[in-house]
């Protein structure tokens, strides 16, 4: 009898000391990752050549027109690819 008491209570103290301990207002590490709005601006759209045409053009005028909308489609992808990037770039905790 007296060793189930003396069993009961050290169990109860040792339960005492392994009861975690309450802490309050203490920063947490997250470790998933948080959807974030992006306020990247978009780049306009340029006028393309093609677009501006108010008649059939020639044959050498198209030409012309698309070879200087393949240098312009260039630019705005790398403004593109440049707001992309800004946007899904990983956010540096402060």
């Amino acid at each position: 009898m007296i060793t189930a008491i003396v069993l009961a209570v050290a169990a109860f103290f040792a339960g005492q000391q392994l009861a975690p301990v309450e802490v309050r207002n203490v920063p947490v590490p997250v470790h998933v990752p948080v959807p974030v709005e992006c306020r990247e601006p978009v780049p306009d759209r340029p006028a393309m050549p093609t677009d501006l045409f108010a008649a059939k053009p020639t044959v050498d005028q198209l030409a012309v027109a698309r070879a200087a909308e393949i240098e312009i489609r260039e630019g705005y992808e790398i403004q593109l690819r440049g707001a992309l990037e800004r946007c899904t770039a990983p956010i540096k905790s402060e």
